[in-house]
Protein backbone atom coordinates (compact mmCIF):
# COMPACT_ATOMS: atom_id res chain seq x y z
CA UNK A 1 0.00 0.00 0.00
CA UNK A 2 3.09 2.49 0.64
CA UNK A 3 4.44 1.45 -2.54
CA UNK A 4 1.74 2.28 -4.49
CA UNK A 5 1.24 5.85 -2.63
CA UNK A 6 4.65 6.78 -3.69
CA UNK A 7 3.92 5.79 -6.82
CA UNK A 8 0.55 8.17 -6.95
CA UNK A 9 2.42 11.23 -5.70
CA UNK A 10 5.12 10.70 -7.75
CA UNK A 11 3.12 10.62 -10.88
CA UNK A 12 1.53 13.67 -9.88
CA UNK A 13 4.58 15.66 -9.54
CA UNK A 14 5.42 15.08 -12.65
CA UNK A 15 2.61 15.96 -14.20
CA UNK A 16 2.45 19.19 -12.12
CA UNK A 17 5.95 20.02 -13.72
CA UNK A 18 5.27 19.13 -16.67
CA UNK A 19 1.97 21.48 -16.64
CA UNK A 20 3.94 24.30 -16.09
CA UNK A 21 5.21 27.24 -18.81
CA UNK A 22 8.61 28.50 -18.06
CA UNK A 23 8.55 32.06 -19.06
CA UNK A 24 11.38 34.83 -19.86
CA UNK A 25 10.77 38.36 -20.00
CA UNK A 26 12.30 41.10 -21.72
CA UNK A 27 12.19 44.73 -21.43
CA UNK A 28 13.07 47.18 -24.13
CA UNK A 29 11.82 50.35 -23.63
CA UNK A 30 8.32 50.88 -22.89
CA UNK A 31 7.74 47.23 -24.56
CA UNK A 32 7.66 43.99 -22.58
CA UNK A 33 8.62 40.77 -24.57
CA UNK A 34 7.55 37.42 -22.94
CA UNK A 35 8.73 34.41 -24.09
CA UNK A 36 7.06 31.40 -23.11
CA UNK A 37 7.97 28.05 -22.98
CA UNK A 38 6.54 24.58 -24.98
CA UNK A 39 3.34 23.29 -23.84
CA UNK A 40 1.13 20.30 -23.52
CA UNK A 41 3.78 18.26 -26.16
CA UNK A 42 3.47 21.68 -28.21
CA UNK A 43 7.03 21.70 -30.17
CA UNK A 44 6.72 26.08 -30.74
CA UNK A 45 7.53 28.43 -28.20
CA UNK A 46 5.44 31.43 -28.14
CA UNK A 47 6.46 35.47 -27.91
CA UNK A 48 3.91 37.56 -26.42
CA UNK A 49 4.81 41.42 -26.97
CA UNK A 50 2.90 43.78 -24.91
CA UNK A 51 2.94 47.70 -23.72
CA UNK A 52 4.46 48.47 -20.53
CA UNK A 53 1.71 50.84 -18.49
CA UNK A 54 3.47 50.89 -15.32
CA UNK A 55 4.20 54.53 -13.66
CA UNK A 56 7.75 55.59 -14.32
CA UNK A 57 9.66 57.03 -11.50
CA UNK A 58 10.42 60.29 -11.97
CA UNK A 59 13.94 61.26 -11.24
CA UNK A 60 14.78 64.51 -8.86
CA UNK A 61 17.19 65.54 -11.21
CA UNK A 62 17.07 65.70 -15.30
CA UNK A 63 19.01 67.25 -17.58
CA UNK A 64 18.24 68.29 -21.01
CA UNK A 65 21.25 68.70 -23.49
CA UNK A 66 21.63 70.87 -26.71
CA UNK A 67 18.41 73.63 -26.57
CA UNK A 68 18.07 75.32 -29.25
CA UNK A 69 15.93 78.95 -28.81
CA UNK A 70 14.71 80.99 -31.91
CA UNK A 71 13.19 84.18 -31.83
CA UNK A 72 13.27 87.85 -32.27
CA UNK A 73 15.62 90.42 -30.86
CA UNK A 74 14.00 94.00 -29.70
CA UNK A 75 14.20 96.69 -27.18
CA UNK A 76 12.03 99.36 -25.49
CA UNK A 77 13.67 102.57 -26.16
CA UNK A 78 13.04 104.70 -23.18
CA UNK A 79 16.01 107.59 -24.36
CA UNK A 80 15.42 110.89 -23.23
CA UNK A 81 17.44 112.49 -26.83
CA UNK A 82 17.04 115.95 -25.76
CA UNK A 83 19.43 115.09 -23.50
CA UNK A 84 21.30 112.38 -25.03
CA UNK A 85 24.30 113.94 -27.03
CA UNK A 86 25.27 115.78 -23.72
CA UNK A 87 28.25 113.08 -23.41
CA UNK A 88 29.14 113.14 -26.92
CA UNK A 89 28.07 109.51 -27.53
CA UNK A 90 25.87 110.65 -30.42
CA UNK A 91 27.52 112.70 -32.99
CA UNK A 92 25.09 115.25 -34.75
CA UNK A 93 25.93 116.40 -38.27
CA UNK A 94 25.89 120.11 -38.69
CA UNK A 95 22.72 121.17 -40.84
CA UNK A 96 20.81 118.02 -40.25
CA UNK A 97 18.32 116.69 -37.61
CA UNK A 98 19.68 115.78 -34.34
CA UNK A 99 20.28 112.21 -34.09
CA UNK A 100 16.65 110.54 -32.74
CA UNK A 101 14.44 107.46 -31.90
CA UNK A 102 13.81 107.08 -35.57
CA UNK A 103 17.53 106.15 -35.98
CA UNK A 104 16.86 103.64 -33.83
CA UNK A 105 14.00 101.80 -35.46
CA UNK A 106 14.91 98.43 -36.24
CA UNK A 107 13.53 96.03 -38.87
CA UNK A 108 11.45 93.52 -36.43
CA UNK A 109 11.18 90.52 -38.77
CA UNK A 110 14.88 90.83 -39.80
CA UNK A 111 16.26 91.29 -36.19
CA UNK A 112 16.41 88.10 -34.80
CA UNK A 113 17.45 86.14 -31.41
CA UNK A 114 19.12 82.60 -30.91
CA UNK A 115 19.95 81.09 -28.11
CA UNK A 116 21.87 77.75 -27.59
CA UNK A 117 22.02 76.49 -24.24
CA UNK A 118 24.65 73.80 -23.36
CA UNK A 119 22.02 72.04 -21.05
CA UNK A 120 19.26 72.89 -18.44
CA UNK A 121 18.84 70.60 -15.70
CA UNK A 122 14.92 70.46 -13.48
CA UNK A 123 15.41 70.06 -9.68
CA UNK A 124 12.54 68.30 -7.94
CA UNK A 125 10.98 70.71 -5.23
CA UNK A 126 6.89 69.34 -4.37
CA UNK A 127 6.67 66.04 -6.04
CA UNK A 128 7.32 67.12 -9.56
CA UNK A 129 4.84 69.48 -9.90
CA UNK A 130 7.27 72.45 -8.94
CA UNK A 131 11.08 72.30 -9.55
CA UNK A 132 14.03 74.51 -9.59
CA UNK A 133 15.18 74.97 -13.37
CA UNK A 134 18.57 76.34 -14.29
CA UNK A 135 21.13 76.16 -17.59
CA UNK A 136 24.05 77.63 -18.82
CA UNK A 137 24.06 78.76 -22.89
CA UNK A 138 24.58 81.58 -25.10
CA UNK A 139 22.13 84.30 -26.28
CA UNK A 140 22.73 86.16 -29.70
CA UNK A 141 21.01 89.05 -30.56
CA UNK A 142 20.92 90.82 -34.03
CA UNK A 143 19.49 94.17 -34.17
CA UNK A 144 18.67 95.13 -37.40
CA UNK A 145 18.14 98.76 -37.94
CA UNK A 146 16.45 100.91 -40.61
CA UNK A 147 18.84 103.66 -40.57
CA UNK A 148 22.41 104.43 -41.33
CA UNK A 149 24.01 104.95 -37.82
CA UNK A 150 27.79 103.76 -37.40
CA UNK A 151 29.11 102.85 -34.45
CA UNK A 152 33.11 103.48 -33.65
CA UNK A 153 34.85 102.33 -30.98
CA UNK A 154 37.23 105.76 -31.23
CA UNK A 155 38.66 107.33 -34.55
CA UNK A 156 38.33 111.02 -35.91
CA UNK A 157 35.16 112.80 -35.11
CA UNK A 158 33.02 112.85 -38.50
CA UNK A 159 31.60 116.16 -40.02
CA UNK A 160 34.23 118.04 -38.00
CA UNK A 161 35.71 121.17 -39.64
CA UNK A 162 38.48 120.95 -37.58
CA UNK A 163 39.86 117.07 -37.54
CA UNK A 164 39.05 116.13 -33.98
CA UNK A 165 40.39 112.27 -32.65
CA UNK A 166 38.21 110.47 -30.28
CA UNK A 167 39.69 108.19 -28.14
CA UNK A 168 35.91 106.76 -26.83
CA UNK A 169 33.39 105.08 -28.64
CA UNK A 170 30.64 107.30 -30.59
CA UNK A 171 27.68 107.01 -32.58
CA UNK A 172 26.94 108.84 -35.49
CA UNK A 173 24.72 108.90 -39.13
CA UNK A 174 26.68 107.73 -41.62
CA UNK A 175 26.66 109.53 -45.07
CA UNK A 176 25.88 106.53 -46.95
CA UNK A 177 23.27 103.78 -47.21
CA UNK A 178 23.26 100.12 -46.17
CA UNK A 179 21.57 97.00 -47.46
CA UNK A 180 22.40 95.52 -44.23
CA UNK A 181 23.03 97.45 -40.95
CA UNK A 182 23.24 95.69 -37.41
CA UNK A 183 24.76 95.67 -34.26
CA UNK A 184 25.13 92.10 -32.84
CA UNK A 185 25.99 91.48 -28.75
CA UNK A 186 26.12 88.08 -27.62
CA UNK A 187 26.30 86.86 -23.84
CA UNK A 188 27.16 83.95 -21.76
CA UNK A 189 24.31 83.47 -19.84
CA UNK A 190 23.15 81.48 -16.63
CA UNK A 191 18.63 81.77 -16.32
CA UNK A 192 17.51 80.55 -12.55
CA UNK A 193 13.56 79.71 -12.75
CA UNK A 194 10.75 78.51 -10.76
CA UNK A 195 9.30 75.83 -12.77
CA UNK A 196 5.44 74.61 -12.66
CA UNK A 197 3.93 71.55 -14.62
CA UNK A 198 0.79 70.17 -14.93
CA UNK A 199 1.50 66.92 -16.06
CA UNK A 200 5.09 65.89 -14.21
CA UNK A 201 4.97 62.28 -15.66
CA UNK A 202 4.02 63.17 -19.23
CA UNK A 203 6.41 65.88 -20.51
CA UNK A 204 4.35 66.87 -23.91
CA UNK A 205 1.07 66.98 -22.46
CA UNK A 206 -0.46 69.52 -19.84
CA UNK A 207 0.95 73.17 -19.25
CA UNK A 208 4.02 74.33 -17.66
CA UNK A 209 5.26 77.73 -16.91
CA UNK A 210 8.65 78.66 -15.75
CA UNK A 211 9.23 82.06 -14.31
CA UNK A 212 12.65 83.54 -13.09
CA UNK A 213 15.84 85.92 -14.09
CA UNK A 214 18.97 85.24 -15.87
CA UNK A 215 22.27 87.12 -15.64
CA UNK A 216 24.54 87.03 -18.35
CA UNK A 217 28.26 88.38 -19.66
CA UNK A 218 29.13 90.28 -23.17
CA UNK A 219 31.65 88.67 -24.51
CA UNK A 220 31.18 90.12 -27.91
CA UNK A 221 29.70 93.40 -29.81
CA UNK A 222 30.04 93.99 -33.59
CA UNK A 223 28.61 96.51 -36.09
CA UNK A 224 28.18 94.27 -39.32
CA UNK A 225 27.42 96.36 -42.66
CA UNK A 226 27.04 95.88 -45.95
CA UNK A 227 27.01 98.43 -48.55
CA UNK A 228 27.79 99.45 -52.17
CA UNK A 229 30.60 101.99 -51.73
CA UNK A 230 32.15 99.80 -48.65
CA UNK A 231 31.54 96.22 -49.25
CA UNK A 232 30.74 93.82 -46.24
CA UNK A 233 32.51 95.21 -42.85
CA UNK A 234 32.30 93.64 -39.69
CA UNK A 235 33.85 95.78 -37.10
CA UNK A 236 34.63 94.29 -33.58
CA UNK A 237 34.77 96.96 -31.15
CA UNK A 238 34.00 98.10 -27.27
CA UNK A 239 30.60 100.29 -28.11
CA UNK A 240 29.95 101.45 -24.43
CA UNK A 241 27.53 98.73 -24.23
CA UNK A 242 26.67 97.27 -20.51
CA UNK A 243 29.26 94.39 -19.97
CA UNK A 244 26.76 92.45 -17.68
CA UNK A 245 22.95 92.22 -18.42
CA UNK A 246 20.26 91.11 -15.99
CA UNK A 247 16.60 89.92 -17.43
CA UNK A 248 13.08 88.73 -16.04
CA UNK A 249 12.53 85.03 -18.46
CA UNK A 250 10.10 83.13 -18.27
CA UNK A 251 8.81 79.84 -20.47
CA UNK A 252 5.53 78.77 -21.40
CA UNK A 253 4.92 75.10 -22.46
CA UNK A 254 1.18 74.11 -24.15
CA UNK A 255 1.67 70.37 -24.86
CA UNK A 256 4.83 70.09 -27.22
CA UNK A 257 5.08 73.56 -27.99
CA UNK A 258 7.38 75.89 -25.75
CA UNK A 259 7.35 79.46 -25.74
CA UNK A 260 10.51 81.82 -24.52
CA UNK A 261 10.32 85.45 -23.39
CA UNK A 262 13.12 87.65 -21.44
CA UNK A 263 12.60 91.37 -20.83
CA UNK A 264 15.66 93.64 -19.34
CA UNK A 265 14.62 96.44 -16.89
CA UNK A 266 17.90 98.22 -17.64
CA UNK A 267 19.79 100.00 -20.62
CA UNK A 268 21.84 97.81 -22.57
CA UNK A 269 24.40 100.61 -23.00
CA UNK A 270 26.42 102.02 -20.48
CA UNK A 271 25.69 106.08 -20.79
CA UNK A 272 23.48 108.26 -23.14
CA UNK A 273 20.98 105.95 -24.43
CA UNK A 274 18.32 103.94 -22.53
CA UNK A 275 17.78 100.77 -24.54
CA UNK A 276 15.86 97.98 -22.87
CA UNK A 277 15.98 94.71 -24.61
CA UNK A 278 13.91 91.92 -24.82
CA UNK A 279 13.17 88.42 -26.87
CA UNK A 280 10.36 85.93 -27.77
CA UNK A 281 10.26 82.67 -30.19
CA UNK A 282 9.63 79.35 -29.77
CA UNK A 283 12.16 76.92 -27.39
CA UNK A 284 12.71 73.59 -29.20
CA UNK A 285 13.23 71.11 -26.06
CA UNK A 286 12.39 67.84 -24.41
CA UNK A 287 10.37 70.20 -21.14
Amino acid sequence: MKRLTLLLAAGFLCLTVSAQKPKDTIRIGGMVIVKEGKTNGSKDKGVKVQRDYSPKKLRNVSTNWGIVDLGFSNYEDKTNYGAAGIGGYLVNRPGYPALGKSDFKLRTGKSINVNIWFFMQRVNLVKHYVNLKYGLGLELNNYRYKSTISYKENGFEPYSAVPVYRNEPFIFRDSISFSKNKLAADYLTIPLMLNFTSSPKHANRGVSLSVGVSAGYLYSQRNKQKSDERGKDKNKGEYDLERFKFAYVAELGLGPIHLYGSYSPKSMYQRALDIRPYTVGLRFSNW
